[in-house]
């Protein structure tokens, strides 16, 4: 496997471990205009390679990762290829990744993204080496591999998630039946206000418009899930690198811990994130613990319910507090 070039070195590498990893929209990077480097002589041109999967492959920029991939993946399975122009193993499994999108004939999408242009989404899923591919549904990381596999391989992964996925995401179902990609329902203008502020990383006006929508909807689920994801995008974008450092330097900090909790919530690794909250907890006592407490808790409202670690971080916490 290759080596990126400017990858995150301290993030962990992209695996089926990502399942159920914070939701994309919430940590994504704000959009930057993509950086287009051109290929050197003799080089393959950067892209996906000629008489690729056509309507079912999409090139992907910073720019256009929120409605490409997040919002794509809430109505069919998307496949994401981290690859580089530089990248021998990286020729050989795009247009194997192709041509099986076009087989699928809009069962999933497969989604191309240059880490040289756009090495914001490399640190996003933590990747340490190319080519890396994920698979994300309902805006979430749901499986992963890294490395030029053979085809059968691939074609026995993509018919697994396709089968675990099938009455999740109407996409599958659609192309299945014949019917393609399914018709999408007009945009709610609230949400769409939103979101674009989101973009602009104006987190203020997003959490805003997601509050007008509550007002008037108390119970829009989507509206209080998107406000969970604003706030903490909001902390996590102002997260000093270096919070992990000072709160071991100094673990009687509380304000160092909380910070560091969301720096490595932020980079995936959320158990450490959970088991640095709870040892807080366990160090505190009275409005302190308090405080440390409704911080991991809020951490919480990030993942499903039913995830395994979020479980195992609440069977801790009552430990920690009885």
């Amino acid at each position: 496997m290759t080596q990126p070039r400017g990858s995150a070195g301290n993030s962990p590498a992209v695996s089926a471990a990502l399942s159920g990893a914070v939701d994309l929209s919430g940590l994504k990077a704000r959009a930057d205009a993509a950086r287009q480097q051109p290929p050197q002589d003799g080089a393959q041109p950067a892209g996906p390679p000629a008489g690729g999967g056509g309507p079912h492959v999409i090139d992907v920029s910073e720019a256009t990762f929120q409605a490409e991939v997040v919002e794509r993946s809430l109505q069919n399975l998307v496949v994401v290829d981290l690859w580089a122009d530089w990248c021998g193993p990286c020729k050989q499994l795009s247009p194997v990744l192709e041509k099986l999108a076009a087989e699928g004939n809009g069962a999933w999408v497969l989604a191309k993204i240059d880490v040289d242009a756009n090495p914001r989404i490399s640190q996003l899923f933590g990747v340490q080496s190319i080519p890396t591919v994920v698979a994300i549904a309902g805006g979430q990381p749901v499986d992963a591999f890294s490395g030029a596999l053979p085809e059968p391989q691939i074609r026995q992964w993509l018919q697994q998630l396709r089968d675990a996925l099938r009455d999740k995401l109407p996409g599958i179902r659609a192309a299945e039946q014949g019917g393609g990609e399914p018709v999408e329902e007009p945009e709610d203008p609230r949400f769409t206000e939103a979101e674009e502020a989101f973009e602009r990383g104006d987190f203020a006006a997003a959490e805003a418009a997601y509050q007008r929508i509550l007002d008037t909807e108390p119970g829009n689920e989507l509206a209080k899930a998107a406000l969970v994801q604003v706030r903490f995008a909001a902390r996590a974008t102002q997260t000093d690198p270096s919070a992990v450092a000072k709160a071991e330097a100094d673990p009687g900090n509380l304000d160092a811990q909380l910070a560091a909790a969301d720096f490595e919530v932020a980079q995936s690794q959320v158990e450490d994130g959970f088991a640095r909250l709870i040892a807080a907890i366990r160090r505190t006592s009275g409005d302190d613990r308090n405080r440390v407490r409704e911080h991991l808790v809020g951490l919480f409202d990030l993942f499903d319910p039913a995830d395994e670690r979020v479980i195992k971080a609440r069977r801790d916490l009552a430990s920690a507090l009885f």
